[in-house]
C-alpha cells in the first residue's frame, strides 16, 4: 500500500512517539496527493551523460514498517534526468544521496531547494528487520563505501 498525503501528514505529527515518520525540514509545498517532493540539499551541476551524486536537503527517518521508492519528478524527467539507487529501506535515517543522470546533451543545473525527486512512501507488512548499513545517518553527499 502506497500511503496517502493525509497519512503522511499523520505519521509527521505523531513523529514525537518513537518509531514513526521523520522528514525534516518538512514543507507542506513538497507534500503531493500519493508522495512526498525531496528538495536538493545544494547548488549542482549535471553533466551529459554522468552519473551525479546530489544530497537531499531533508533528513529521513523511516520507521520499522515503511519503505521509501524514489523517482524524478516529471518536470525533470521530461529534461532527460534519470534517478538510480531508488530504494529506502525500513530504518534508514539520514540525508539521501540521489545518484541523479542526466542524459541530455546539454548541462543542467539544479538549485538548492528546487524539488527534484519524489518519495513514495510504502507500508511494509509484518516488517521487524531495519536498515543498519553503512550509509546509516549520513549527512551531505555520501560516495560509494
Amino acid at each position: 500500500m502506497i500511503l496517502s498525503s493525509s497519512e503522511i501528514t499523520r505519521r509527521l505529527k505523531n513523529n514525537v512517539d518513537e518509531g514513526d515518520l521523520v522528514i525534516d525540514p518538512y514543507s507542506i509545498e513538497c507534500q503531493q496527493p500519493a508522495s512526498y517532493d525531496l528538495r536538493v540539499g545544494g547548488d549542482f551541476v549535471l553533466p551529459p551523460g554522468i552519473c551525479t551524486l546530489v544530497n537531499s536537503l531533508e533528513r529521513v527517518e523511516l520507521p520499522s514498517d515503511l519503505a521509501a521508492t524514489l523517482r524524478c519528478r516529471s518536470s525533470y524527467g521530461r529534461r532527460g534526468v534519470l534517478i538510480t539507487a531508488g530504494f529506502v529501506d525500513p530504518g534508514f535515517r539520514g540525508q539521501l544521496t540521489l545518484c541523479l543522470v542526466n542524459m541530455g546533451s546539454e548541462h543542467l543545473t539544479i538549485r538548492k531547494y528546487e524539488r527534484v525527486v519524489q518519495m513514495i512512501l510504502h507500508q511494509v507488512t509484518d516488517g521487524e528487520d531495519q536498515y543498519c548499513g553503512r550509509y546509516q545517518d549520513s549527512t551531505g553527499v555520501i560516495g560509494a563505501r
